[in-house]
């Protein structure tokens, strides 16, 4: 398995891991770097892991990525002294930082080679070896021209939110998710337009996750506001997102991972890409779940209190349409995900 960096790679990655060994008996060793999630996520999931030095190139000054360019062939050839030690069957690339050595290695060496790639847009690392890898598993058909011999398997999700069922006949809910680091933009304009929405949309509660950084300066807000404290929450994180989805009528998030848990989940969604994500992909999610019907897509640089406030409000007061948008993310989920991947794997290896 090579990549990580972020729970965005490193958590599906271990997801096919456990998938490859639980139901396959395959030996699985990652290929990380040691600034990445990795160094503490795969050990912890009884994984071994080996490291390769790489440098960043999106989003760097001109100097730092000509270092990295400079630098890719020796991280390259510790990935293939690796893979002489190793002797792997076939090698998946999740995306981040060691994906790229690992899998011009493997390509280089002859060695079969899948790519994960859950985006609609595709990183820079996948978007460049696309033409050259074995195989990829995608989330959006879209993305199928950036591959050879690409499957939509979508992205493995925990089976909690595919439990999840219509929501019951219950006073409206709307859940704001801003991820584990929050989202500065929906932290500084919910507070501000509470009290309206509130007082437009009769019962309705509201859960806003702010991240832990960013929970006590919006609890603040929300205080400043005057917004009436018996109707909304704000947590640091959520211990349990499935629950917390299962309440929900409408969710205001970003669209990055969480885009698969709301089709898992059947929840109609306001997604508001983070507007530094690496190659806009979250604008590019944004607007294929828009496409199919489950989502509305809203740039923040057009996100003012108005506008989001009458977004908000009509669609919490449709209820034909929440049902439409539930139906349309439900038809956009793969709840078969792991185990497509997992067969992609073994045709491979085979």
């Amino acid at each position: 398995m090579a990549g990580g960096g972020t729970g965005g790679h490193v958590i599906p990655a271990l997801a096919i891991a456990r998938e490859l060994r639980d139901a396959h008996g395959a030996e699985v060793h990652f290929l990380g770097t040691e600034r990445g999630l990795e160094t503490r996520l795969v050990p912890e999931a009884g994984f071994a892991i080996s490291y390769v030095q790489v440098g960043m190139l999106k989003n760097v000054g001109l100097l730092t990525r000509a270092k990295t360019l400079l630098n890719l062939p020796r991280g390259v050839f510790s990935a293939m002294r690796l893979l002489r030690e190793f002797r792997p069957d076939v090698v998946v690339g999740v995306g981040g930082y060691a994906s790229g050595p690992g899998m011009l290695a493997a390509i280089f060496r002859r060695i079969p080679t899948l790519v994960f790639e859950p985006n609609a847009e595709p990183g820079m690392v996948n978007r460049y070896i696309g033409k050259y890898v074995s195989a990829a598993a995608i989330s959006f058909e879209t993305t199928k021209r950036f591959f050879r011999n690409a499957k939509v398997t979508g992205r493995p999700v925990r089976a909690e939110f595919f439990a999840i069922g219509p929501k019951v006949d219950a006073p409206p809910r709307l859940l704001i998710l801003g991820g584990s680091q929050g989202a500065r933009g929906l932290n500084e304009i919910m507070p501000k337009i509470a009290t309206d929405l509130l007082e437009k949309v009769p019962g309705l509660t509201i859960g806003h996750q702010a991240g832990e950084r960013h929970a006590e300066s919006t609890r603040e807000a929300y205080l400043r506001e005057g917004v009436d404290p018996r109707r909304y929450e704000v947590y640091a994180f959520l211990e349990d997102t499935p629950a917390a989805m299962a309440k929900a009528d409408l969710i205001l998030c970003r669209s990055g991972g969480t885009v698969e848990e709301l089709c898992a989940a059947g929840r109609p969604s306001i997604l508001v890409p983070f507007p530094q994500s690496a190659d806009d992909h979250q604008s590019r999610n944004a607007e294929a779940m828009q496409a199919g019907g489950a989502a509305i897509w809203l740039p923040e640089r057009e996100m003012t209190p108005e506008l989001l406030t009458t977004m908000l409000h009509d669609l919490l007061l449709d209820v034909a349409r929440l049902e439409q948008m539930s139906a349309a993310a439900r038809a956009m989920a793969h709840p078969h995900a792991l185990e497509e991947i997992g067969a992609m794997v073994v045709g491979l290896a085979r």
